[in-house]
């Protein structure tokens, strides 16, 4: 009798681990996506110079390149939501992780400033159907809270890392092959992604929903007329027609947006959702971190190179350290989330990530060495990697499963579109800056005012503690 209970324990533990072992690996096939999705923003930013000189584009041109990729991403990220609740999540991801690889090499051939712009957002089109159901796919797959917190913090170590040797990568890539290997570098990834997904990915649930196609064209427009005036304001002038009726066009299809969505049952995002404070403050703390992240990282690649006399490849060592931090502040919040919670570990890391901000928009200068800026840029960092696991469980947590796609949408749409704002502000920055450190101060004092706000919506708003 012993002897078969304890073979029942051993058959039981042996499927336990083979239970976490196909977990893991869905976790792995479903995070390809995020990589690429993640190192095709950080990657090009490294490239920008090498394509600016290549293409002779303009410095709004080169802010296009970055900001065109987003601007497609963020516009359709809400719509690819909508899609994988109404055709299945695992459909759409296969349906946009393909055409992100095609996009990919539509980039890697192109030979005009116009066409690789076009490409991007192209690129961005296919990421926004993706990305939304990676997140719908990984959260189905893990039905203990607890688990699901660890899991996550997992998949965004892994996504970080991409993110955090992105610009090595692309510094490599850059000298050794040419900007064009950049986008190459998709394709391998892409196609094993694809092939790993159809063979091991678990069909979802499929939702009956309107798309709201009026709404999402509406919110289209509103990004598209935002990012219009953000990256040609500086060159045409503010005051300029095609400003004011840039401007004029997105406020009021921002409005027609609100008031149409008040209106109609098939809510892009429902709307008790957005009631529940935990939810809301998590998405403008999403908003606010890639406004950050991402600006002052497409300043410093810049910065590097145009005031520091970097080379692609020596910008994207100088810039490893800085971006691979992500990863260990990842991984400390799946430490510390079983005994903190979410709540206490983003506040204190969105805090430090705006004071570190606050001390390089004072002391940046010629003789400031690379090793402190680098050390005080780490751990900036090192908070935004603690706090996007925090703010990923928080939301997913306060969805639920019946929204869980609306939800990765909603978060990632919030995120897409802060970078897209934040790129947008600090090449703003730089063009009305005199000199390439005011430039740099000026970044870092509008990231404070951003780490610092999200930290007080952290504080006010999420009052309890979010357990996983």
């Amino acid at each position: 009798m012993k002897l078969q209970h304890t073979d029942k324990i051993n058959m039981g533990t042996s499927k336990n681990e083979a239970q976490l072992s196909a977990s893991i690996w869905n976790l792995v096939i479903l995070a390809m996506g995020f990589v690429m999705a993640t190192l095709d923003t950080t990657v090009v930013n490294v490239a920008i110079a090498d394509i600016q000189n290549s293409l002779e584009i303009s410095l709004t041109g080169i802010t296009w390149v970055v900001d065109g990729y987003i601007l497609a991403f963020a516009s359709l990220l809400l719509a690819g939501g909508s899609l994988a609740n109404r055709y299945g999540a695992k459909n759409i991801y296969i349906l946009g992780l393909g055409f992100f690889v095609f996009a990919s090499l539509l980039c890697a051939i192109a030979e005009t400033a116009t066409i690789l712009i076009a490409a991007r957002l192209l690129q961005g089109a296919g990421a926004a159907l993706f990305m939304p159901s990676s997140l719908s796919l990984l959260a189905q797959s893990y039905t203990d809270e607890k688990l699901r917190a660890k899991m996550f913090g997992i998949w965004a170590a892994i996504v970080s890392t991409s993110a955090g040797i992105g610009p090595f990568v692309g510094g490599v890539l850059v000298n050794l092959a040419g900007w064009q290997s950049i986008f190459i570098i998709n394709l391998p990834i892409g196609m094993i992604a694809l092939f790993f997904t159809y063979q091991t990915i678990s069909q979802s649930p499929r939702l009956k929903s309107d798309l709201n196609i009026i709404s999402h064209v509406l919110g289209i427009i509103t990004l598209a007329g935002l990012c219009f005036t953000l990256i040609e304001g500086p060159a045409m002038g503010w005051s300029s027609f095609p400003m004011v009726s840039s401007i004029a066009i997105a406020i009021l299809a921002a409005i027609l947006f609100a008031v149409r969505e008040r209106k109609v049952e098939n809510q892009i995002i429902p709307s008790q959702l957005f009631k529940n404070p935990h939810f809301s403050s998590a998405n403008m703390v999403g908003f606010l971190l890639n406004f950050s992240l991402f600006g002052g990282v497409f300043m410093l690649s810049l910065f590097l190179q145009e005031a520091r006399g970097s080379s692609p490849f020596i910008a994207g060592l100088q810039l490893l350290p800085m971006m691979a931090v992500f990863v260990l502040g990842n991984l400390l919040f799946t430490k510390v989330v079983t005994r903190l919670g979410s709540r206490l570990p983003m506040l204190i890391a969105l805090f430090t990530a705006g004071i570190g901000s606050l001390v390089l928009s004072i002391f940046i200068s010629p003789s400031m060495s690379y090793w402190l800026l680098a050390i005080i840029f780490s751990i900036i960092n090192l908070g935004v990697g603690v706090t996007v696991p925090a703010m990923t469980a928080t939301v997913m947590q306060a969805a639920g499963s019946s929204h869980a796609n609306m939800a990765g949408a909603t978060l990632n749409a919030n995120r897409q579109i802060g970078a897209l704002v934040g790129v947008a502000v600090m090449g703003a920055i730089i063009h009305l800056s005199g000199g390439w450190y005011n430039s740099a101060s000026h970044t870092f004092i509008t990231m404070t005012f951003a780490y610092l706000i999200a930290a007080f919506l952290v504080w006010r708003f999420i009052r309890t503690e979010t357990r996983s």
